[in-house]
């Protein structure tokens, strides 16, 4: 079971990239905002990274030039959050991020 407060500190960063999105690129992703508060962070990264094809957010950040916001890179981002995905969920992360032509910057 993953430590509770690593999941409230990964809730918290999902809540940020959709006020950035907001504010940066004016992309309000009210389907991501009500995944988060339905199924919390940790639900909606998997699903998303899951699904067989990148979400039309993924769709709408890339062509914002704004992958950074994406769930994918977030995950990615920083050493702490590996240990919440398995090692087949990173690499979907890795992989679609890097289709889309971004090289993931891991911390």
């Amino acid at each position: 079971m993953a430590d509770p407060f690593l999941l409230t500190q990964f809730d918290a960063a999902m809540f940020d990239i959709y006020t950035r999105a907001k504010t940066e690129v004016r992309y309000n992703a009210s389907a991501f905002l009500g995944m988060l508060y339905r199924d919390k962070g940790l639900l909606t990264a998997k699903r998303l990274i899951n699904a067989p094809q990148e979400s039309d957010g993924f769709t709408t950040l890339q062509q914002a030039g704004r992958l950074d916001l994406t769930v994918e890179a977030v995950v990615l981002s920083e050493a702490r959050w590996r240990s919440l995905f398995t090692e087949e969920e990173l690499d979907k992360a890795r992989n679609r991020l890097r289709r889309a032509q971004y090289e993931p910057k891991e911390g």
